[in-house]
């Protein structure tokens, strides 16, 4: 008889795994597990409710005779009477606005809709003893099957769309049928949608001159050459997310925030993340701060040295800006005069409709998945912001371009979108599991070099940037920085989305922005209570933002040279990892 150690785990060790992978794969990198368990939760709950659904009945029984008078009214009404609407739509609701859904029976259509849209928000709402995890999640699943069924999303029930084939015989459908056909054999071919070959980067967008004067594994180090006679002397060091192409800050000239900065006196620096491959599958958190922003600021001081330097961070890299300066702050660092931090959460117990993908089931699907591709496909992140933003991202699009037979013109930003990266598998499951489900950041337990950081010792003055429709890092998320750090804090709330709402230059009217600064060590403002008292301004906080910089910087002086030391150029901007694939 062999004496042989028995293992408890042997077997789920070798098995579960691909299995778990080859799950993620069928059901599009989603849990299974997770949607089921969340539907029981709020089921049983309800089955357990029997004043809820005592409730739901009534409020079913209220809309039917609410809609049955809207019909009335609107059958006998005249055609030029004010329609009496039984629902309204949500303001930032844009689907029914077009003066032909006033129209009988399309009026009839979308107040049924909305009426059923009405009843499952109370249906998976309020539940008593739903985890609130599972409540978000299975309001989130009812909204995005009710907007599948929406009378704007089909042919047969949306007024403009009948109208439009009527004026044109069907041409429209006609082209829409072309359109299909050509993103079907775009997307089969790997191509990109229509219009993004107009944008290719280093010839269209990402043309800000410089030169790259580092380049590692991990990253190249971008310095911009400057436009200037005379520069300020503190350089900025500009920190993007890994999870996407740094041009995002450097697209058309017009719309290149790094462009605008350099034009304003100041040497920039840019890091620029390297698209991982499968050799990259185990570099992680750690290797992201030594390897990029470490690294970075080591040329950086060494190209411009004697110098403190304004550091920048947008959405993840912001956040990894802050975890590398309490870092800093903690082991007695000096070199940095200031952080600005756009759109960037270091809280994430509220991480807005993100976190609805994020829990223990569906990371443990993902890292199997990633265990055996090595990375995160882009694939997979962007189809996730999609489902955030389904009407304007999905809905609307396949509206316009496949009923209405009409292209969206592509512009630098969508083009930008579509060029997505890779994210290695080991990073990708640290920062999940750290920052968004365990939240170690924000309560003093994320480790750096075996330490736990606090943003507490964040003492350096700070601009943060929130957007007001921002899905991925919702401004009430990013503003809790205020509770954490003691600093000098000037907050501006701007106008549009997480992206749109960064790349904001000068010169649009339409856009606003709210900003006011607290004091070092002054006291807590609510967010609701900061909306109120924030004084508004009309267009780009750019200039805003400037002007906080130069407040803190020194007189210009002669610019530094492109690159110095060890860190002599190796190549021109934009540089080699920003084209891959």
């Amino acid at each position: 008889m062999h004496n042989t150690p028995f293992s408890a785990t042997a077997m789920a060790d070798r098995v579960d795994p691909p299995f778990h992978a080859a799950l993620a794969r069928r059901f599009a990198s989603l849990s299974p597990a997770a949607g089921l368990l969340a539907a029981s939760d709020w089921a049983l709950h309800l089955a357990a409710s029997p004043g809820k659904c005592m409730d739901l009945a009534r409020l079913a029984m209220h809309q039917s005779g609410e809609l049955a008078e809207y019909a009335r009214e609107r059958m006998t009404a005249g055609a030029d009477q004010q329609a009496r609407l039984g629902v309204q739509p949500a303001v930032e609701d844009r689907r029914f606005r077009a003066p032909e859904w006033q129209q009988w029976p399309f009026n009839y259509l979308h107040q049924s809709f909305l009426f059923k849209q009405q009843w499952w928000a109370a249906a998976t709402h309020g539940v008593q003893g739903v985890e609130k995890h599972h409540e978000n999640m299975v309001a989130f699943a009812a909204r995005q099957w009710l907007d599948i069924f929406s009378p704007g999303n089909q042919l047969a029930t949306n007024p403009v769309v009948l109208q439009r084939t009527l004026q044109q015989g069907g041409a429209n459908l006609l082209r829409g049928a072309l359109n299909a056909a050509d993103d079907l054999q775009r997307l089969a071919a790997d191509q990109g949608p229509a219009g993004v070959e107009d944008f290719v980067v280093g010839r269209d967008v990402g043309i800000t001159p410089g030169k790259v004067v580092l380049k590692n594994r991990l990253m190249e180090l971008i310095q911009y050459t400057p436009t200037t006679a005379a520069v300020h002397p503190e350089p900025i060091l500009i920190v993007p997310a890994w999870i996407m192409k740094y041009y995002i800050l450097d697209l058309s000239p017009h719309n290149s925030l790094i462009g605008y900065l350099v034009d304003q006196g100041y040497t920039v620096f840019c890091l620029s993340w390297k698209n991982p491959g499968y050799e990259d599958r185990d570099l992680g958190m750690d290797d992201y701060l030594e390897l990029g922003f470490h690294a970075a600021l080591d040329a950086v001081t060494t190209i411009v040295p004697g110098q403190k330097v304004h550091t920048t961070g947008y959405c993840l890299g912001g956040t990894m800006l802050a975890i590398a300066a309490a870092a800093m702050a903690r082991d007695g660092d000096e070199r940095l005069a200031s952080l600005s931090l756009l759109a960037a959460q270091t809280d994430f117990s509220e991480p807005g409709e993100l976190g609805l993908f994020i829990d223990e089931s569906q990371l443990r699907l993902l890292d199997a998945q990633m265990h055996q591709n090595g990375y995160l496909k882009a694939s997979q992140m962007a189809g996730a912001f999609q489902m955030l933003r389904s009407y304007d991202l999905l809905w609307s699009r396949l509206v316009n371009e496949y009923l209405l037979g009409e292209r969206a013109p592509m512009n630098d930003l969508m083009a930008w979108n579509a060029d997505a990266t890779r994210m290695p598998a080991l990073m990708h499951s640290q920062y999940l599991r750290r920052l968004f489900l365990n939240d170690d950041l924000s309560e003093g337990r994320y480790p750096v070099d075996g330490r736990p950081v606090s943003l507490g010792n964040l003492t350096l003055p700070m601009f943060m940037v929130g957007t007001l429709t921002d899905h991925v890092a919702p401004w009430r998320s990013v503003f809790k920085l205020h509770q954490m750090s003691p600093a000098e804090i000037t907050f501006a709330l701007t106008s549009g989305g997480h992206n749109a709402g960064i790349v904001n230059p000068p010169g649009n009217e339409r856009r606003r922005y709210q900003l006011l600064t607290r004091p070092a060590s002054g006291s807590y403002v609510a967010p609701d209570a900061w909306l109120e008292t924030a004084p508004e301004t009309q267009g780009s906080w750019w200039p805003a933002w400037l002007e906080w910089l130069q407040a803190r910087s020194g007189t210009p002086a002669k610019p530094p040279r492109m690159g110095a030391g060890a860190y002599q150029p190796v190549g021109d901007a934009p540089g080699t990892y920003v084209l891959e694939k």
